[in-house]
């Protein structure tokens, strides 16, 4: 089977055949392209996705990952991004091992083929050129003949005419023997370029174009080869990156299968359990008795029980039932005491092992500078030991500050834990005074309970209070001017204060106000230049008054 000797005479068709070949693979070649693009478009649109449902840094979306279900939700994202990078791979090994090599094939298949029918045509103009020899020999040869029997007519015309002269008869017997030598001389050149021409076209018919056009039959088998293996490559491409995006889809499944129901719901437990105790029964107040009534130690309302009226509008004082129901405006506490014990006992313990994390990374960058200043002792060109000292002392300073600090929280800390009395001295807002946290403040149900005659009661605690260091800010608020007053209070309630930074005060007194309630039960209160406090919010009666007053002049006490 060759194209050479089958396809003899096809040559033009040989030619519109091959170039549609070449048709074909330029056809294939966009069709790649265009599944790369496709490949990487997808693996774009994954990323994109994975990245939009990731977890923002420092966010509380962050924190809910902490659970199995979210976790797993997490893992899948990852593993779509790995996923989606396995597309990116079969777009980069198509577009190496198939876009690239066919299109540097067609090119040198192009160049190929316009050699091999540059020589078919080179073939074709020389027999041809032969045939019109030929043709040209033949018309010669037919003409000579025919000038030569003319000639041979009229010699013999002549010599049978009496009338013509001897003369003539022999010049056109010797025209007639000139015509007739022309035409043995014609029929010589006709039969020595017939039989050149035979010559030509049995070597171009049986040699000449069978190589050609078996050159042509190979380049072809070439290009069809080529592009079967291309096609091969193709699922090949797709083939290697399965083991790959099985695993993806494995890890995948084993996340899903990490979700465990029970682990979440005891870390739902974990994240909001409060540790106060459900309240107790209400007990019955009788009111058909006209002696005063004590208030219930488990009630959950704040209503008086010496009989005095509501407190004018403008009091802070408001029925309270759990103190984290209370919503703080603002930042809560430094020692999160505006939390629910359990909470609080977690965030102080974050806040514990962030202060320490930083005590660490301090004490590296000094061991650092103490090796540098080491270096720098020992080699002086290499630079100045004094240039680090002042860098030292301010490492040391910060790391004293952070150990007073954790000492300060893991104090708080062990508060909650129960390793010290629940009494202690906090520290209160920005001030720099400290705020007794007893029992019956902030942390417990009973906050504004009172004594059978109607007076706040605090329960002493009789082991050690917890003193927090002072700050450099304690002593420079000694320093500071007093806080100009807002307003006026009357005392509702005589208030005992025990603890240091509350102020008592009896039942009647007016006092002037210098800072509301900042959400924690308590406002601050002068009595004059030299004694100011705290004392609850819900004991006093608050009168606010946009014109200042005079911070030394005390006001009397008002008699029932």
């Amino acid at each position: 089977m060759s194209w050479g000797t089958e396809l003899w005479d096809q040559f033009d068709n040989l030619e519109k055949h091959t170039q549609w070949g070449i048709d074909v693979l330029e056809k294939y070649i966009k069709f790649v392209k265009e599944r790369t693009e496709i490949e990487l478009s997808y693996a774009k649109q994954l990323r994109n996705l994975s990245k939009k449902y990731q977890p923002k840094k420092n966010s509380k979306e962050e924190e809910e990952y902490r659970y199995t279900s979210t976790r797993a939700f997490l893992a899948t994202l990852n593993e779509m991004n790995d996923y989606a990078g396995q597309h990116e791979v079969i777009s980069e090994n198509m577009t190496s091992l198939i876009t690239a090599e066919l299109t540097r094939y067609v090119q040198e298949l192009k160049q190929e083929r316009k050699s091999h029918f540059h020589d078919g045509r080179k073939a074709q103009q020389h027999i041809e050129t032969c045939w019109k020899q030929l043709e040209a020999s033949k018309r010669r040869f037919e003409r000579d003949c025919k000038e030569a029997d003319r000639a041979q007519q009229y010699f013999e015309k002549m010599d049978a005419d009496i009338n013509v002269t001897k003369a003539d008869v022999e010049k056109a017997r010797q025209q007639a023997q000139l015509r007739h030598q022309m035409a043995e001389d014609s029929k010589a050149e006709y039969s020595s370029t017939l039989q050149k021409f035979n010559s030509e076209q049995h070597e171009h018919y049986y040699t000449h174009i069978p190589n050609i056009f078996q050159k042509i039959q190979e380049m072809e088998e070439r290009r069809i080869v080529r592009i079967g293996e291309s096609m091969k490559t193709f699922a090949e491409v797709d083939r290697q990156v399965i083991p790959i995006i099985g695993k993806c889809l494995d890890e995948i499944t084993k996340a899903a299968e990490s979700v465990d129901h029970k682990n979440d719901s005891q870390m739902v437990i974990e994240a909001f359990k409060s540790g106060f105790e459900p309240p107790g029964d209400v007990d019955f107040e009788d009111f058909t008795q006209p002696m005063k009534r004590t208030v219930s130690e488990s009630s959950l309302s704040n209503s008086r029980g010496d009989g005095k009226s509501e407190p004018k509008f403008g009091s802070k004082s408001k029925g309270k039932l759990w103190p984290f129901i209370k919503k703080n405006k603002g930042a809560g506490p430094e020692d999160f005491s505006n939390l629910p014990p359990e909470q609080r006992r977690k965030k102080l313990q974050q806040k514990v092992d962030e202060l320490n994390r930083d005590i660490q990374k301090e004490m590296d960058s000094r061991d650092a500078l103490t090796k540098m200043k080491d270096v720098y002792i020992k080699n002086p060109q290499m630079g100045d030991a004094a240039s680090v000292d002042h860098r030292l002392a301010e490492l040391g300073q910060n790391i004293e500050k952070l150990r007073l600090e954790v000492q300060k929280f893991e104090g708080w800390l062990a508060e909650v834990e129960g390793r010290l009395p629940a009494r202690s001295e906090q520290p209160r807002r920005q001030s720099g005074v400290y705020e007794a946290q007893n029992a019956s403040g902030v942390n417990s149900c009973a906050q504004d309970r009172e004594s059978p005659d109607g007076s706040y009661t605090e329960e002493q605690s009789q082991e050690t209070e917890m003193k927090v260091p002072a700050t450099d800010f304690d002593d420079e608020f000694d320093d500071e001017e007093p806080l100009p007053t807002i307003g006026t209070c009357k005392a509702l309630y005589t208030f005992e204060g025990q603890n240091e930074g509350t102020i008592s005060v009896a039942e009647g007194e007016m006092l002037y106000v210098i800072e509301e309630d900042k959400g924690d039960g308590w406002t601050r209160i002068r009595r004059n230049e030299d004694e100011e406090g705290y004392v609850p919010t819900s004991y006093v009666e608050v009168y606010l008054d946009k014109n200042a007053k005079d911070v030394h002049k005390p006001l009397q006490k008002i008699s029932e």
